[in-house]
C-alpha cells in the first residue's frame, strides 16, 4: 500500500497531559504496543521491519530530514508475524540500527498519533496526517499537522529532525 503522510516528531515530556489533550477532542485509543523496529541497510530512503502486539508491517520510506512537519512518501506491506523475513532481510541487508519503544497509538479521523518512550532516547509524540488514496491535499494534511502542533503547545525547538533509528545512531 502506498501512503502519502505529513507528519512531525517532537520530544515530549509530559505524555500523559498530551494524551488528556487529546482526549477531549474524542480520539480513538487503538492501544499500547511494545514495538520493535530492526532498520536494514539499504540504498535510497529507510526500510524497517516493525515487530509488535498491534503493528506488524514492512516499511520503506523516504523522508527529508529537517525539523517540524514534512513529507513522507511510504510502501507499507503489512503481514502476519514472521521469523523467516526478518531472517531473509538480515541475510540479504544486515541489520543497521534496532529501535525499540513502548507506543500508544490514537486516531482522529485520518490523523494517527503516537505516544512513544524509546529505549535510549526518551519520550516524544508523533503525529501523521495520513493520505492513504490520494484524496486529501498536501495543504490540508499540513493544516492538519499545525493544528496539533499547535493544540500540543509544541515550540519549534521540540521538533526532532531525525528518525529514531538516526538519533540512535549519531547517539552510539
Amino acid at each position: 500500500m502506498q501512503i502519502f503522510n505529513i507528519e512531525f516528531k517532537a520530544a515530549a515530556k509530559e505524555l500523559d497531559v498530551l494524551e488528556n489533550l487529546l482526549a477531549q477532542h474524542n480520539a480513538l485509543f487503538i492501544g499500547e504496543d511494545h514495538q520493535i523496529d530492526t532498520y536494514f541497510n539499504v540504498q535510497t530512503g529507510r526500510l524497517k521491519l516493525r515487530e509488535g502486539n498491534i503493528e506488524t508491517a514492512l516499511i520503506h520510506y523516504e523522508r527529508e530530514n529537517f525539523a517540524g512537519a514534512k513529507s513522507s512518501h511510504v510502501l507499507l506491506y503489512q503481514h502476519l508475524s514472521d521469523k523467516t523475513l526478518k531472517e531473509i532481510l538480515i541475510k540479504t541487508l544486515g541489520i543497521k540500527v534496532v529501535v525499540i519503544k513502548r507506543r500508544k497509538i490514537y486516531f482522529i479521523n485520518n490523523v494517527k498519533f503516537h505516544f512513544d518512550t524509546v529505549a535510549g532516547l526518551g519520550t516524544f509524540v508523533e503525529v501523521e496526517a495520513i493520505d492513504k488514496d490520494g484524496s486529501i491535499d498536501k495543504e490540508k494534511l499540513q493544516a492538519q499537522c499545525d493544528e496539533y502542533a499547535a493544540m500540543f503547545g509544541i515550540a519549534a525547538k521540540d521538533f526532532c529532525s531525525l528518525s529514531y533509528s538516526d538519533m540512535i545512531l549519531e547517539k552510539n
